[in-house]
């Protein structure tokens, strides 16, 4: 989409339309994310999850309520992310960027539509009904995740009240181009620490299970997840390091200070959810280290140096962070080496062979 001044009103301007156009490259990335995306897509339904009951039935009351109130946190998370998070990154990118919208919208589908609903599915097969209830009541009531949702969420309705102001208003006093850049900006540094820091630390207790061969079909699903959540925070990223060379040292030096600010209070609210998750399960500790891991990751991903020094994460959940493909059961497990297939049209010169072959059946020729 684009505009030329309305000559009646040079304030007004008059929109031309135009249409996503593929075979032309909006920049030297977004398309090697498309494929990757495209490539990568999967089903909730495809793993049957049945096989985890015997491991579930033994567990500790203790140990059950941690997973599940671990899932719920993660259900949130992509709930929002898909719902508002996502679309209003998209609706913020220029109108000519339409392969890149494209991107984040298929990104957005992803986390409600298959993330969140993989989690429900184990909650399904897992929990009763009252148990479920029970479950998302904890969640709603719950004071640092409820507050966690509270500040990634306030990001993005911020840069939805500047979109706005930049379709309807652009001429008003009310609307500043750095105010809308730097509102986008913070709403993309929310969008990868969701991402790359917060999914990550709840995928700590199913990666855990995962390395010691327990609930090894939930632990797929999340390794499948992790495949797509690791290029989703790799691409806003990306998109925010853009957005951020275009400011000059003093706003770049303001906005840094906002953004460690920004990572303390989350972290002050991530510590205590963690400890009010896992401290029944004596691994508080070892997941407080996986949270900074991955806030240190977050970081890079924007941009930035790592902020919390280097500590040895559980080798356990560290070796199940690699995405790398694994030989499943193909009657049991999907798999993350599960793609998409590729195919091509069939061509003319596709039955043009080099030589006419003569097959014979009991010594005559057909």
């Amino acid at each position: 989409m684009a505009t030329k001044p309305n000559k009646k009103n040079p304030v007004v301007e008059e929109i031309l339309y135009n249409g996503a156009n593929w075979n032309e490259m909006e920049d030297e990335f977004t398309q090697s994310f498309y494929e990757q995306n495209l490539s990568q897509f999967w089903r909730p339904e495809d793993i049957s999850l049945q096989p985890d009951l015997n491991v579930w039935h033994v567990l500790s009351d203790e140990m059950k309520l941690a997973y599940a109130r671990n899932l719920l946190v993660l259900t949130f998370l992509d709930t929002h992310q898909g719902d508002i998070g996502m679309p209003v990154v998209s609706r913020s990118l220029d109108d000519h960027f339409h392969q890149r919208k494209a991107v984040i919208n298929f990104m957005a589908a992803m986390e409600n539509a298959v993330h969140a609903k993989s989690y429900s599915n184990i909650f399904m097969t897992y929990m009763t009904t009252p148990e479920i209830d029970e479950l998302f009541r904890w969640g709603e009531s719950h004071k640092n995740l409820q507050q966690i949702m509270k500040m990634i969420v306030g990001y993005y309705k911020e840069l939805d009240r500047f979109n706005y102001l930049k379709r309807f208003e652009e001429f008003s006093p009310n609307y500043k181009e750095l105010d809308f850049n730097i509102a986008q900006w913070k709403a993309m540094v929310a969008s990868v620490f969701l991402e790359t820091w917060l999914f990550y630390s709840g995928f700590y207790y199913p990666l855990f299970f995962y390395g010691q061969g327990k609930l090894m079909q939930a632990g797929e699903i999340i390794n499948l997840i992790l495949r797509d959540e690791s290029i989703h925070g790799l691409y806003v990223g990306r998109l925010a390091q853009e957005i951020y060379e275009t400011f000059d040292n003093e706003t770049q030096d303001q906005l840094q200070e906002w953004l460690y600010k920004f990572l303390l209070e989350l972290y002050h609210e991530q510590n205590e959810l963690v400890e009010s998750i896992y401290d029944s399960v004596d691994l508080s500790h070892d997941v407080k280290i996986f949270v900074r891991y991955n806030a240190n990751k977050a970081l890079m991903n924007l941009g930035f140096d790592p902020y919390f020094e280097q500590e040895e994460v559980n080798p356990v959940v560290l070796n199940g962070l690699n995405t790398e493909t694994k030989t499943m059961d193909n009657f049991s497990m999907k798999g993350n080496g599960y793609q998409k297939m590729k195919s091509e049209m069939l061509k003319d010169q596709d039955f043009f062979f080099e030589s006419e072959k003569i097959i014979t059946f009991g010594g005559k020729k057909k």
